[in-house]
């Protein structure tokens, strides 16, 4: 099997995480190739429910999130679109005094910690702020700037962007194998092979199996995350909301139809390559929602659709270099929240390519955490 073309990198899975690397890498004059077994944006990446959050981060991606909500608010001059961006803000709120304790806590965690970014608010404050929710909310925990973005106009900005920076883009090309060739990783893909120095595991859900080609161990656990819109409403509301104790999160979009998640579980098949819809479980998200906001109890759902997600046991994402061989980097397994913060990534992946080093702590993110 002969090799087709060199490059200076190739990055495996085409998804948000590993278009974002690969524009940044072409910013920096690399010669970069993305490797997708499917479609670019097929998985997570195009069907989450595209929430923009610092809001009730786990503490070790704070750093990171604070800097790619930077980079969202002017998303445009990285990818040539504003992806859909509203910067809504986000809300937690709290049903009872037991719920506005857990978000006080919260709120005092990340303060300790020198952030100011989560706010808590009073009843009165919350009704101003998502006044449909009436006297149903006795506080809440919010972010201002926090917001949300069209996950399927994003994938195909940042792909856009990457190919007009000159990154080549194979679809429908799953990787077989991947072996050390002298100063090169070689990269197979059925009838075809690529060799560069570096290669970047964002395979998503597989990334566990990328990382294991190259001689990485990590832990991860596939699962299907579903989503349901309604049918078209006049506009009542403005920030995400979510609760403190319940699973609830949606949101109104542009066009008036409302995406409900909230941690919502699909059923993945038997390859583990598709996803059926939970029907019980949309039925008992869709009264939730209905608790809260009691007058769209007859709004029509027209659709649900499910993700295939990788989970690490920690919920924490995989960052940085693998521990097997130079020349190996991964991002993967960002656990259902890695939307947000797929600028940032592209920028700390390509800082360690290119300069070693990164000016954030990626320890908690190694890929070796998991080892006995």
């Amino acid at each position: 099997m002969n090799v087709d073309t060199q490059f200076d990198v190739v990055v495996i899975g085409g998804g948000l995480q590993g278009c974002s690397v690969a524009l940044h890498l072409a910013h920096e004059k690399k010669r970069v190739l993305i490797i997708e077994r499917d479609s670019c944006g097929q998985h997570a990446s195009g069907v989450n429910a595209g929430g923009l959050r610092r809001l009730n981060r786990l503490v070790e991606e704070i750093p990171l999130s604070m800097a790619a909500q930077k980079m969202w608010h002017d998303i445009e001059s990285l990818v040539g679109s504003d992806c859909g961006f509203r910067p809504t803000g986000q809300v937690r709120i709290a049903s009872n005094q037991e719920d506005l304790a857990t978000l006080e806590e919260r709120a005092q965690k990340t303060r300790l910690l020198g952030y100011r970014h989560e706010e808590m608010i009073n009843a009165e404050a919350l009704r101003k702020m998502v006044p449909a929710i009436g006297n149903r909310g006795v506080g809440a925990l919010i972010c201002r700037g926090d917001g949300f973005a069209d996950p399927a106009l994003t994938c195909l900005a940042f792909r856009l962007r990457a190919e007009d920076l000159g990154v080549t883009i194979r679809q429908g090309s799953g990787v077989s194998a991947i072996e050390k060739n002298n100063q090169n990783w070689r990269v197979y893909t059925g009838a075809h092979s690529f060799d560069a120095p570096t290669i970047v595991n964002c395979a998503g859900a597989w990334g566990d199996r990328i990382a294991a080609m190259a001689g990485d161990h990590s832990s991860l656990k596939k699962t299907a995350l579903a989503l349901m819109v309604t049918a078209r409403l006049p506009h009542f509301i403005d920030p995400v909301i979510g609760h403190a104790s319940r699973k609830l999160s949606f949101k109104q979009m542009s066009n008036g139809t409302l995406v409900i998640g909230g941690a919502l579980k699909g059923i993945l098949t038997e390859n583990q390559k598709d996803t059926l819809i939970d029907f019980p479980q949309m039925k008992e998200s869709a009264e939730t929602v209905c608790s809260f906001f009691p007058f769209l109890k007859d709004l029509p759902v027209v659709r649900c659709w499910a993700g295939i997600e990788g989970m690490t046991p920690d919920k924490l994402p995989i960052i940085g270099p693998g521990k097997a061989g130079s020349g190996v980097f991964h991002a993967f397994g960002f656990s259902a929240h890695g939307y947000q913060l797929a600028p940032i990534i592209g920028r700390v992946m390509t800082d360690l390519i290119c300069r070693g080093k990164t000016e954030f702590d990626l320890e908690a993110f190694r890929i070796n955490r998991f080892l006995p």
